[in-house]
């Protein structure tokens, strides 16, 4: 069972992460970002899955578990005994994994208890919600009904067109349901430290993609590019001084947004690579096909120590 260790949780996850970390630029990120995020979720779960096999199998290793359920720990252990580390090895990633998940799931579920008094507050015809506050802020509220909460500070620092422009963006994350995106990216990177390497990158082209949407519907990229430039510099400055605002956020936000500028004033995106999307989704399928023999294999294991009992 060991080359299913390799292959499954380790081979696979990284080719994933390196296909996806090379596409992640080269692509239009409004039709990209749902596959390369569904590349990504589909080889944490194969690895996820494949951990678990050998947990158990390592349960399935001590004496006492194999007297009581009639099998041989001796066959069990005979299946990879150059390498006895693996049983165990697998059992502390799938704690480690499990663990990073449910951070994430308490982190998404404050997410939604801010969200929720949010959609608390009345809404126009527009899905906009107005908050009078000096600091600029704006932000899509996922739910039903979803809405774009924008404060006074934000609105009065762009013109009506950018203001156009900063809606579309939001409604964009809305109606592509981003935040699911950014919620699987999170978990996958909970389950592999490879995808880590990309949580930033996908939540970047989420951003990227609602920037290319809003583009679309406003007929002016510059409108976009000056609307998100405007609004990030109104933003950092009411930001300043407020004990709200982490002391590192300058630094971690850093480049951003003229990457953002960039990419709506001077494109970069290569077409004909689109189909090499299918490279992240055919490596992850392969992944979930070598799992399911992992599995397999393991019952055989099980049947076979039974019988050698």
């Amino acid at each position: 069972m060991f080359d299913h260790f390799v292959v499954s949780v380790i081979v696979c996850p990284v080719l994933v992460a390196v296909f996806v970390r090379w596409l992640a630029d080269r692509l239009r990120p409004e039709a990209a970002v749902t596959v390369l995020v569904i590349s990504i979720v589909t080889a944490a779960a194969a690895c996820l899955v494949s951990l678990s096999a050998f947990a158990l199998k390592a349960v399935a290793e001590l004496h006492p578990v194999a007297v009581r359920l009639g099998f041989s720990d001796a066959v069990v252990r005979a299946d990879t005994e150059r390498e006895p580390w693996v049983s165990s090895l697998s059992a502390v990633l799938l704690l480690v994994a499990v663990a990073g998940m449910v951070r994430v799931a308490r982190l998404h579920r404050r997410e939604k208890q801010v969200a929720a008094e949010f959609r608390g507050l009345p809404v126009d015809t527009d899905r906009v919600t107005m908050i009078d506050d000096i600091r600029a802020e704006a932000f899509a509220v996922p739910g039903a009904p979803g809405r774009v909460v924008v404060t006074t500070g934000m609105r009065s620092a762009l013109d009506d067109q950018q203001y156009s422009a900063l809606l579309a963006h939001e409604r964009a994350h809305l109606d592509a349901r981003h935040h699911y995106l950014v919620l699987f990216a999170r978990l996958a990177a909970a389950v592999h430290p490879a995808f880590r390497w990309l949580t930033r990158r996908i939540e970047f082209l989420v951003e990227r993609a609602a920037d290319e949407r809003a583009a679309e519907q406003v007929g002016d990229r510059r409108v976009v590019a000056k609307a998100i430039g405007a609004a990030a510099l109104r933003a950092a400055h009411t930001r300043v001084g407020l004990s709200m605002a982490p002391a590192s956020w300058d630094l971690r936000s850093a480049g951003v947004v003229p990457r953002r500028v960039a990419s709506l004033l001077a494109p970069r995106f290569t077409a004909g690579l689109l189909a090499l999307v299918a490279l992240p989704l055919a490596v992850a399928a392969g992944s979930v096909i070598w799992t399911g023999e992992c599995v397999a294999d393991f019952g055989e294991l099980l049947y076979t120590a039974g019988m050698l009992h």
